[in-house]
Formats: C-alpha cells, structure tokens, sequence
C-alpha cells in the first residue's frame, strides 16, 4: 500500500514538475481549442468561456435571474442610493422612483444572450463590427475594473465591522503605516481578510453560482430589515425625512430630476452592457423578461430601507447616516456588537455578490475576448482581482480622488450609447436574427468595412461628444460650459441612449448592411470532414433523428439512404 501511494505522490510529482516547465514558455499557457469552435479559420481563435454555453452549463432559470438581481441590487451603494437625490434638494418621494427606472436596457440587451447564449464581447460585433467592438469591450473593461476595487473596498469595510464586533480591541490597533499611505493598519488587515473571503468565491464557474446568488437573496433581505426594525425602535418612530420639502421649484427642478434619473441610470450602465454575460446561461429564454419585474421590485426595498433607517438615524443620533456600515458602527456594547456583527457579515455577502455580477465575471469575459488564446474565466478572474483589489489601490481611489469618483459615473455618457447600440441592432436592425458562427469569424458577415461598422462608429461619436463638456465641468470645476451644453450633460443618459439609437436606426435604413439582413435566425453551419458533411452547431449534442453524434459534432446522415 505505501508503495502505491508513493509511486502516485511520484506521478502527481512529475506532472507538476511538467506543468511548471511549460508553463515557462508561452505555448505553455495556451487553451484548448474546442473541436466545436466557429472561431476555426486562421488567425482566430476562441475557448470554451467563450464559445456558444453549452448545454450543460445552461442552469439558470426564472428564479435564478431574481437571485442574480437580488445579488447585484442589494448592494451598500443600493441603500445609499436615495441620499444624493434627497442631497440635491428633492424629496423622499423622488429618493424612491428615481430607482425604479432602469430596468428596461437590462431587459432588451439581456434577451439577446438568453436566446443566443453568447457573452457581450461577441455580441458586440455584431453591430460595431470584429475590430471596433474591441473599443467597446475595453470601454466596459476598465469600468469593470474601477468599479470592482471600489465595490472590494465597501467589502472591506463591512469585514472591519465584523472583525470589531468580535474584538472590539481591534479598534485600537496601532497604526504602523504612513499617513501617505492612505490606510490604517486595520483596514489593512480587515482588506486582506476580505480579499482571502471573497477570492475563492470569485473563482466559481458562473453556471455554479445561482446557490450563491440565493443565499445572498435570503440573508440581505433578513438583515436589511432587522437594521430598519432596530433603527425605527431606537428612534420610536420613523423620524421627519418624510416631511421634508423641496429646495428648488419650476424648470430648476426638473433638470435636477432629469441629471438625478441619469445619475440613477449610470449606476446600472456597465450592467445595461454586460447582462448577456450572465443570461447566456438561462435554459429558457422567456425567463429573461421577468427581469423587468425584478429589479424594480429590488430597487424599491434598497430605497425604502435606505430612506427609513436614515430618517430614524438623524432621531437617534443626531444626524443623517446613510451608509448602513457607518449606522453598525455606532452600536456598541454585546447586543450592538452583535448586531453589528450580522450587518457586515450581510453586506461582505452583498458586496462578494455585487462584484461577481457587475465586475468580476463582465472583465474577465472582457479579457477572454481580447486573449482568448491564453485567457479562460479561471485566469481571467485572478487577473482582474488582484489588479482591482491590490494594484490599483482601492482605498485612494475612494478617499483621496473625489474627481475621479465623479469621472467613473460619467463613464455612463460612453456605456449609455454602446447599450443603445446593442439593443436597437438586435430588435430594430437585424430583427433578432443573427448569424452565429460569422460572430466568431473575422472576415465574415459582420467585417462591415474593415472590421468596422461605420454606422454604429457616427451614432456613438454624435452620442458622445456633446456630453464630454459636462464631464469634463464635473471632474474640473474650473472649466466653463455654457447652459446648453450643461443641460444636455444633466440628462447625459438619456441623450446618450436615445441619440444614438435613433442615429443608427436611421442610418440603416438609409444605408443598410444587406449582408448582415437575415430572414432567420443561424445557429450552426455545414462542414466537410473527410468527404462527411458535418453540423456544428457550436455545442455537444446530436443532432435529430437524422443525425449521429461523431466526436462532439453531428453527422448528417443522407436521406435517400434511409
């Protein structure tokens, strides 16, 4: 017996030894190509993360689409949500239907990866064409990446929380780091163990998330209304935010309505984009529509419990606490510590579930796009958490760059007219009907001119840059703008999404891209294989009662024979 297992200690030795050697040189780290790949021409290539999802890893149904919601929306930034709006002189009653607003460009983009069962970067050539949706997969990709280090670090300080609730001494930690530094030493420490906490989740396949997203939806909501029930018993009531009165009257508060709406709207841009990623892997995609039902319904109780506690903080406390972490920090003794401690432990479930939804499966779905030679999911999920998390040093970004803060929401002037884009070439241009294997294929059906579809590049500039003023007056005070042009900068969202899906829907109908016009949708294609005509319908499965499954493709039997 010792002998065996020492040969297979020797075995599993030898094969780390040869891994390790391989991977020393670049072929070494190179995927496997899938023998049902349409990226099969020279000088194209793909992997299974981003191939057609095949069928096995199709396991998200209706439910599952509400738990991936629940996991996005009930989020810190989600209860903190209505305070800007109440902030910029409007009422409790704005706070709350400002949030109800956004779900209709989650819907229609994410109808197209429930039907298709393809990721965004795949989609997106389609109707920017092979080389141009590469700017569209960069622009979501560095969005993905700031967002993720500033999501961790709420994580990270719900994990403080946690850690002081069962130590209170850990407060009191000498602080060994420099005040350039930007951290203390205990937020350091409270980050790493966030990190270690969030890392293996991060690393699960997305098909094998939805009992996360579950869990998520069960234990955020519990928590979230034992804060509220804590807090309207503390103060005996809900407190007097309800009865607040507006700041501004006529046109002025309109436009203050309308920059809030897009500042509600470019909180789920990057999301508006990226949901193909996620309903690729539905079973069915009727399911898909629900989502216009869900995540309002979300929004609603992240608002109402947000504006509640708030309220009943100034009562308690003497001022409005709108971060529900900063509320938890205020409770000591053993029961407040406690109940801090189900607080942060509520929101590092929130703030691991936000970051695989909006961020961390979105960048490496990006990164598979750009290098899919080398990069699966696996690899791309280290790369974008240890570069979020640690490279680009979460802390500073949020207490010492406020312009850069406002400079990553206005990102929403570039992700608002990619998701217009997306959205109108699927249902007004193309009709639902795409050619699939092409999408994988550089000089196919969607080369447009060069790689480049010219009509989506005019309705994306014309989308653009009469925002880029207004952001730029946002990120530097001391730029000067007339009104109009800060006008359309206030409604920057709207303008983006509707401009540009007006444009390229004129365009197309005056100069339409014939070859890109189907009357049916196309899901696979025939190939020869040693005098066979082979169906590959980019998954492993068999065809019909014609067919025979021949290594992981389908063989067309002929029908004169039968």
């Amino acid at each position: 017996m010792s002998t065996g297992l020492q040969n297979s200690l020797s075995a599993a030795r030898r094969r780390a030894v040869t891994s390790i050697e391989a991977k020393a040189h670049r072929n070494g780290w190179k995927l496997e190509r899938q023998t049902t790949s349409f990226a099969n021409e020279e000088g194209t290539w793909s992997n299974i993360d981003s191939d057609v999802t095949p069928l096995e890893r199709r396991t998200w149904g209706s439910w599952s689409l509400l738990g991936f919601w629940c996991s996005d929306a009930l989020n810190a930034q989600g209860w903190e949500a209505p305070s800007a709006i109440i902030a910029a002189g409007l009422t409790w009653k704005e706070a709350i239907y400002l949030c109800l607003v956004d779900a209709v460009p989650l819907m229609l983009n994410g109808a197209i990866g429930a039907h298709y069962h393809i990721p965004y970067p795949i989609v997106a050539r389609a109707s920017f064409g092979f080389y141009l949706s590469r700017f569209a997969v960069i622009t979501r990709m560095a969005t993905a990446l700031f967002w993720h280090a500033i999501q961790a670090w709420t994580g990270s300080t719900a994990m403080l929380q946690m850690i002081r609730a069962i130590w209170p001494g850990f407060l009191d930690i000498p602080n060994h780091l420099p005040e350039s530094a930007g951290i203390t030493s205990n937020q350091l420490i409270a980050h790493f163990v966030f990190f270690w906490v969030q890392f293996p989740i991060l690393l699960t396949p997305p098909h094998k998330l939805k009992w996360f997203f579950a869990f998520k939806t069960l234990i955020v909501p519990v928590v979230s209304i034992a804060t509220v029930v804590t807090m309207v018993h503390k103060a005996g009531g809900v407190g007097d935010i309800w009865h607040q009165d507006y700041q501004t009257s006529g046109s002025a508060r309109s436009w203050i309505i309308l920059s809030n709406f897009s500042s509600q709207c470019g909180g789920w841009a990057t999301m508006a984009t990226n949901i193909p990623d996620f309903t690729r892997y539905m079973k069915r995609s009727k399911g898909v529509y629900w989502q216009a039902l869900f995540l309002p319904v979300v929004n609603l109780l992240m608002s109402m419990f947000g504006v509640i506690s708030t309220s009943c903080s100034k009562v308690v406390y003497g001022e409005y606490i709108w971060s529900p972490l900063e509320l938890a920090a205020q409770w000591d003794g053993p029961g407040g510590r406690c109940g801090a401690f189900f607080v942060g432990f509520c929101w590092v479930v929130a703030q691991i579930g936000t970051n695989l939804s909006a961020s961390v499966i979105s960048c490496s779905n990006d990164m598979i796009s750009l290098f899919p030679k080398y990069i699966n999911m696996r690899r791309g999920v280290v790369i974008t958490t240890f570069t979020s998390c640690w490279i680009m040093v979460p802390w500073k970004i949020v207490y010492s760059a406020a312009s850069l803060l406002t400079f990553m929401s206005g990102l929403a002037i570039f992700l608002a007219p990619i998701a217009a884009l997306l959205a109108t070439d699927y249902w007004l241009v193309k009709k639902r009907n795409f050619d699939v294997p092409a999408l994988y294929r550089k000089r196919d059906r969607y080369w447009y001119t060069g790689g480049v579809n010219w009509r989506a590049a005019i309705a994306f500039m014309v989308a653009v840059i009469p925002n880029t003023p207004g952001l730029a007056k946002s990120v530097n005070s001391s730029v000067v703008i007339n009104d109009q042009v800060q006008r359309i900068y206030d409604m920057n969202y709207l303008y983006g999404f509707c401009s540009a899906a007006i444009l390229y829907y004129g365009l197309n109908l005056a100069f339409p891209a014939k070859e890109t016009l189907l009357d049916s949708p196309i899901y696979e294609d025939v190939i020869t294989q040693d005098g066979i005509e082979v169906i590959n319908d980019g998954i492993q499965l068999s065809s019909g009662k014609n067919g025979e499954k021949i290594d992981n493709t389908v063989v067309v039997s002929d029908p004169s024979t039968d």
